[in-house]
C-alpha cells in the first residue's frame, strides 16, 4: 500500500523557478550588439586596410592595342626577376629615329595600363626621344594580384637598373617622366639619382591622404591611422634640384600647387590636352635645361 506524503511536505518538494531580471537580458543584449558592431567595425576597417590601394589605382589586364598600330617601331621585353629568376614586368621599348636621343623612363598612370598610356609614348617619341614603357605589378600582363605604392616604386627602380644595367644608359641620358600617381614614383626616383637628368610631371597626383579621408566611403574609418598608401609629392619637390618641368591641364583635376617645388623648374597650364603644345613645351624645355638640340620637334606648328 502506497505511503501517503502529507501536503505540507508535497509543498516543500515542488520545484521552484526562478525569475530572470529583464534589466540583466538588457545588458545582456547591449553587450551582444556592441561586440558585434565592434567585430563589424574592425571588419570593416581591415577591408579598408587592404584594399585601400584601389582609392588610387584602377589597372586593367586588357591590352587594348599596341604602338604597332600607330605605326610605331618598337620592342616588347619582360624584366625585374623574382626570387625564382623569373621576369615579373613586361614592357615595350620605343626607340627614336635620333642618334643620341634621351631615353624617358615613362610611369604611367593608376588607370589602365600601358596600351592606355601609349598616345602619351607616341608624343614623347615625336618629340625625338626613346620612351621605355612599362606595367607596374598588377597592371597588363605583369605579374601580381594588384598593385601597391610600395610594388610601384619597387618596379620603377627595376626598370630604372634595366636602363642603366640591361642597356647601357647613362642617368644622365635619362628623363623620368610620371603622369597622375606616377609623378611620385618619377619624383622618388630622381631624389635617389640626382644624375637623371630632368624630370617631367604631366597632370601629377600626389598626397593622396586629404582626397582618401574626404571620400564618402571612409567617413567612419580612422584613415589617418590605416592609410599606407600616401603617394608622396609635394614634400619631395620641394628639395629636389633635378631640372622639371610641371604640364597641368585646367579642364580637369585641380592642379599641383607647383610654387613650391624648388628651382629650376617650368611650370605651364593648358586649357585642355595639347599634344603639339606639349612637343614644343618639352622640347623648349629640354633644349634650356639638358643642351638637346631637336630641330625638327622644335619646328611642328
Amino acid at each position: 500500500m502506497a505511503k501517503r506524503i502529507p501536503p505540507t511536505v508535497a509543498a516543500h518538494t515542488s520545484i521552484q523557478h526562478e525569475v530572470v531580471d529583464p534589466r540583466w537580458l538588457l545588458k545582456a543584449g547591449a553587450v551582444t550588439l556592441f561586440v558585434a558592431l565592434l567585430c563589424g567595425y574592425i571588419t570593416l576597417c581591415g577591408l579598408f586596410y587592404q584594399g585601400q590601394w584601389q582609392f588610387a589605382l584602377h589597372p586593367s589586364r586588357e591590352i587594348a592595342t599596341s604602338p604597332a598600330a600607330l605605326g610605331l617601331p618598337f620592342e616588347s621585353f619582360r624584366f625585374g626577376v623574382d626570387s625564382t629568376g623569373t621576369p615579373q614586368l613586361s614592357g615595350w621599348f620605343i626607340p627614336s629615329d635620333s642618334p643620341g636621343a634621351l631615353t624617358v623612363l615613362m610611369l604611367h598612370n593608376g588607370d589602365g595600363n600601358i596600351s592606355t598610356a601609349l598616345p602619351t609614348a607616341q608624343v614623347l617619341h615625336t618629340a625625338r626621344l626613346n620612351v621605355l614603357l612599362f606595367d607596374y605589378r598588377g597592371f597588363g600582363t605583369s605579374s601580381g594580384a594588384h598593385p601597391t605604392e610600395l610594388f610601384m616604386q619597387a618596379d620603377a627602380a627595376s626598370a630604372l637598373e634595366y636602363l642603366t644595367s640591361t642597356r647601357g644608359t647613362a642617368l644622365k641620358q635619362i628623363v623620368a617622366f610620371g603622369q597622375g600617381v606616377g609623378a611620385s614614383l618619377a619624383t622618388r626616383l630622381c631624389t635617389q639619382h640626382q644624375e637623371i637628368s630632368a624630370l617631367v610631371l604631366e597632370s601629377p597626383i600626389g598626397d593622396i591622404d586629404a582626397s582618401v579621408a574626404h571620400d564618402p566611403r571612409t567617413q567612419l574609418i580612422p584613415t589617418s591611422l590605416l592609410l599606407h598608401e600616401h603617394f608622396a609629392l609635394a614634400e619631395p619637390l620641394h628639395t629636389l634640384r633635378t631640372p622639371k618641368l610641371i604640364v597641368n591641364y585646367t579642364n580637369g583635376a585641380a592642379p599641383l600647387d607647383a610654387r613650391r617645388a624648388a628651382d629650376p623648374k617650368v611650370t605651364v597650364e593648358f586649357p585642355h590636352k595639347d599634344d603639339v603644345a606639349l612637343v614644343q613645351t618639352l622640347t623648349r624645355f629640354l633644349d634650356l635645361y639638358v643642351g638637346r638640340s631637336t630641330p625638327n620637334a622644335a619646328a611642328m606648328p
